[in-house]
This record gives C-alpha cells, sequence and structure tokens, in this order.
C-alpha cells in the first residue's frame, strides 16, 4: 500500500506544483503526513488494522510528492556548481530516516507490542517541523520568474539565497531560459511525452528509475535478516546488525554529497550500478555454497554491505539530481511525475513480485536483479551525459544532437554561451 500511494502522490506532482510552487506544495503536502500519524497513532485503540492500511496508503502519497518536489525545489535553488552536492542531500535524510526507524524498531525501545504505535505516529513529527520552517523560506526563484513571470521577487529570492547584491549573472541565465521556452512553446504535461526534444532525456529518466528499484536493493533487505542469520549471527542480534547496515548506507551517501561535484554525476552512476551487478552475483554465488561451506555465509553478508554501498554512492541519490538537469523549467514538474510513477510502480512491482521469485528461484532471484544493474549501466554509458557544472539549458543542448532538433532562442539579444563565472563569485558560492 505505501508504493502504491506513492505512485498516485507521484501523479499529483505536475498539477500542484504549477498551481501551488515549489514551496507550496511541500507546505500542502504535510496533510498527508500529519493525518496518517495521527490514523496510525490510534489504530491500537480503535482496534482497527483497515486504519493502518489506508494511513499507509496516505503517507505513501506523501512521500510520492515529497520524494519529487524537494530535489525539484533544491535544484532550482542550488548554484550550479552545488546543484548536486544540494540534489543528494533529500537522499541523504531518507537514509537518516531508515536508520532513525531501524534504531527506534529496536525491541528494547520501541518495536515491540506496547511501542509500536507511538513509533508509527512519531511519523507526524517532520511534518509539523516542516510546517513551522518553511514558510521563512524563499519561493524558487526560477519558478518566480520564469512561470509566474515576477522578476522583481525572482531576484529578492536570489539575492537572499546568495547572500549578495550581485546577481546579475543568474538572472541573465534565467531569462535566457525563459526567452528559450517562450520561443518553443510552453510544455503541457499531455504534450511532453511527444515532445521530440525531450525524447532522449524521459527515455533516460525512465531507465535510471526503473534500474534504481528493479536493481534488487528492496530484495537485499528482504534477505538480509536470513543471511546474518545462517552466518551465525544470534537471532536477537540481527535488528542490531540491520542497524549497522542503515548506518553504512548514511555514511556512503555522506560520502556522495562530497564527491559528486568532483567526480561527476555520471561516473556516480556507472559506479553504483557496477558494484551492484557484481555484488548481485556474488551473492548468488554464495547463498548457493552457504550449506556447504563454512565460511560462505560471510561472503554472503560482505555482499549485502557492498550493494548497499554501490547502491547509495549511485544508484540511489544520482537519478533525481539528474532528473533535475535535464530538463528546462516548465516541463520539470511533469519530468518529476513520469519519473516518480516509474519509480513507484517499480517499487510496488517488486514489493508484489519478489516472494514468487524468491519461492520459485530463490538465490537466483539476483541474477535477475544483476541482468537489470548491467542494462542501465550500459545505458548510461552510451546515452547519459556528464551534467556537472552545466546550466538547464547547456544540458538541453547536449541532447539536441541525439534528438536531432536545435534549441530555439527567440528574439532576444542574450546570446548563448557558457556562463563564465569570476573567481569572486565562484569563492562566494563555494561558501555557501
Amino acid at each position: 500500500m505505501y508504493p502504491l500511494g506513492g505512485f498516485f502522490g507521484s501523479l499529483m506532482v505536475a498539477p500542484l506544483v504549477n498551481k501551488l510552487g515549489r514551496k507550496g506544495t511541500l507546505l500542502f503536502n504535510n496533510v498527508f503526513s500529519i493525518v496518517p500519524a495521527i490514523m496510525m497513532g490510534v489504530s491500537e485503540i480503535a482496534k482497527s488494522y483497515e486504519i493502518i492500511i489506508v494511513a499507509r496508503f496516505i503517507v505513501g502519497m506523501c512521500a510520492g510528492l515529497s520524494s519529487n518536489v524537494v530535489p525539484m525545489y533544491l535544484g532550482e535553488l542550488a548554484p550550479k556548481n552545488l546543484r548536486g552536492a544540494l540534489g543528494i542531500v533529500p537522499q541523504l535524510f531518507i537514509t537518516v530516516g531508515i536508520l532513525t526507524a531501524q534504531v527506534l524498531g529496536i525491541r528494547n525501545i520501541l518495536g515491540n507490542s506496547t511501542g509500536w504505535t507511538l513509533m508509527l505516529g512519531l511519523t507526524g513529527i517532520p511534518a509539523v517541523i516542516e510546517l513551522l520552517l518553511l514558510p521563512f523560506f524563499p519561493e524558487s526563484p526560477r519558478y518566480m520568474l520564469i512561470q509566474k513571470g515576477d522578476e522583481e521577487k525572482a531576484k529578492k529570492a536570489l539575492k537572499r539565497l546568495r547572500g549578495w547584491e550581485d546577481v546579475d549573472a543568474e538572472m541573465t541565465e534565467m531569462r535566457l531560459e525563459d526567452q528559450s521556452e517562450r520561443a518553443e512553446g510552453r510544455l503541457s504535461v499531455l504534450t511532453l511525452l511527444s515532445q521530440r526534444s525531450l525524447r532522449w532525456q524521459l527515455v533516460s529518466i525512465i531507465v535510471m528509475n526503473m534500474g534504481q528499484q528493479l536493481s534488487g536493493v528492496n530484495a537485499i533487505y528482504y534477505y538480509a535478516d536470513s543471511i546474518y542469520g545462517t552466518a551465525g549471527v544470534n537471532q536477537n542480534d540481527i535488528q542490531y546488525v540491520t542497524v549497522g547496515t542503515g548506518a553504512v548506507n548514511v555514511v556512503m551517501t555522506v560520502a556522495a554529497v562530497f564527491i559528486v561535484e568532483s567526480s561527476g554525476r555520471r561516473l556516480l552512476l556507472l559506479l553504483g550500478f557496477g558494484i551492484c551487478c557484481g555484488a548481485c552475483v556474488l551473492l548468488t554465488i554464495a547463498l548457493n555454497f552457504q550449506d556447504s561451506v563454512t565460511w560462505m555465509p560471510y561472503v554472503s553478508i560482505a555482499c549485502v554491505i557492498i550493494y548497499v554501498i554501490g547502491h547509495a554512492i549511485g544508484a540511489s541519490p544520482i537519478p533525481n539530481v539528474v532528473t533535475t538537469e535535464m530538463f528546462r523549467q516548465s516541463a520539470r514538474p511533469a519530468a518529476f511525475m513520469v519519473a516518480g510513477c516509474v519509480h513507484w510502480l517499480s517499487n510496488f512491482t517488486v514489493g508484489l513480485v519478489f516472494p514468487f521469485m524468491e519461492t520459485g528461484l530463490g538465490p537466483f532471484s539476483f541474477i535477475i536483479f544483476s541482468v537489470v544493474c548491467l542494462i542501465t549501466l550500459v545505458y548510461i554509458l552510451l546515452v547519459v551525459p556528464e551534467t556537472k557544472n552545466k546550466t538547464f539549458l547547456e544540458v538541453s543542448q547536449m541532447f539536441a544532437k541525439r534528438n536531432k532538433t536545435e534549441i530555439k532562442l527567440g528574439d532576444g539579444d542574450l546570446p548563448l554561451k557558457d556562463s563564465k563565472e569570476s573567481p569572486e563569485d565562484a569563492e562566494k558560492v563555494t561558501a555557501f
């Protein structure tokens, strides 16, 4: 029910974002977190498991909206030399949330017959914090200028974000993007899929989001407890080992935040999917021989940890960053809607199908996941360009040749060229 809710939440991204803006959508979305938190918290008193099922669907809608709108919002707020790092931050806090839930879920804390309703009810606290603090943050300057046509508010927001008065270079770049979009015509959600100029961008985000979820990450976590048990970990201690795995996930996502601007997006994607592919193959071998070879269960544990590392540095955080950078302003909400729907439908499919795969194929299920990782890796190698330090318009130009189209600039006087920062501006932005 949770990923199904995520799918329906993703369907709401484009209409809400275009109507309410990025910040307004995130504020509205808190309803889908606070209400189900209360529902889950009172489910035991009401003696109704149906309340939990409905609440899981609603909180899934919250996740579907926020997992798409937050990267979009941060990507539009960020200067281009920090866009990758800030784009990974949402995924970092997702891993922190998972780790927090794993810690709270320990049987001695809240993972017991008396504490579980409180644990489920706690999901509303981050939403309350956001509801109190987000109104003090600026709306996306790009949204204000390109979609609302309010240059004064856009400039004011940009000055506040950057911390200095001279934002003319960025305003010029935004006007140029606006000019280009006017020349080509504003895109609606319905026409997005038929746009030749966006064909390879759309295919790329679909492949990356399918690869991210069909690569077996949920199956790895599903198998983890039995792998730890076979390796001789005490049944009561498995929960602590699981927390350790969650901690590895957080640490590697932190590493991705720090290296994405130096290594680039493409390298991290290739590295991430490559590691996951290799880990799945080795895990298949290890699981088949762990009953006959005494030390093989430890290889299985190593494979799980290596897989988590690979997913954390590339497959998990980078697709959202690249989705932000591949599309210009008016197409971006619809693009995130498509990416989100693919993401959550793939998540739902794995959750639904994997138990049957596990019954029929056993450890050989991971060979299928390794093939998915390999196909995604090959596609990225052949099609996806490096988007580091590029403006949104420059990225569109990179895809124009593959799409066999031209980027129109309209009749304005603004030249299309790589925007060069002065050393002083670069130093300011880095400090920020």
